[in-house]
């Protein structure tokens, strides 16, 4: 250490005052010897140059994060969040790549986790309650009438794959094919 301490002495006491405040200015990337010995030779010669301190470590912000909804299945998860980062809602999946790797672990870790910031929280909350309409528009199709169990009415339903069978959210009712302009039942 004291080798590389002299070579540097050296090197700054060689150099002009606008030289050294070009170095002064880069002082963040300098190590710890280099920086000591340039402040001695800058003290040795009475200048007023300020050296540039080290950059501080980064440390990450850690930010308090809510959770407003579980889901077993990461379709719907990601769905949801969807939802919500569509309305400018910044969303973020907790344990969605563990259930990737093993969807069976689902229910031991709690489902997967939809957080958001807490000033969100309300408008997210919101957003993921509005119901579920009975027809959208689609643009170059035309008006598309969303299925509804023949059971409970709810329009809270899906298809089960690989089956073409339905399946009812609310009421856990399913049946085979549907009609999809009467909304009715294929079996009647």
């Amino acid at each position: 250490m004291n080798a590389e301490r002299d070579r540097l002495s050296g090197v700054y006491s060689a150099m002009s005052d606008e030289e050294l405040g070009r170095i002064a200015g880069s002082g963040d990337d300098l190590s710890d010897i280099a920086l000591e010995t340039l402040q001695a030779e800058i003290s040795r010669r009475g200048l007023q140059i300020t050296v540039t301190p080290p950059a501080g470590v980064d440390v990450p912000e850690v930010r308090e994060l809510v959770t407003l909804r579980q889901f077993r299945d990461l379709p719907e998860a990601l769905l949801a969040k969807g939802s919500l980062e569509s309305t400018g809602i910044q969303a973020y999946l907790v344990d969605d790549n563990m259930v990737r790797m093993d969807w069976f672990i689902s229910n031991l870790l709690g489902g997967i986790k939809l957080k958001v910031h807490p000033e969100d929280a309300e408008a997210g909350n919101e957003i993921l309650s509005q119901p579920i309409p009975a027809t959208v528009e689609v643009e170059g199709v035309g008006e598309y009438t969303q299925p509804t169990c023949p059971k409970c009415q709810s329009l809270d339903v899906g298809i089960l794959v690989p089956k073409t069978t339905w399946f009812c959210h609310a009421c856990g009712y399913e049946w085979e094919g549907q009609d999809e302009s009467s909304g009715e039942d294929g079996n009647s």
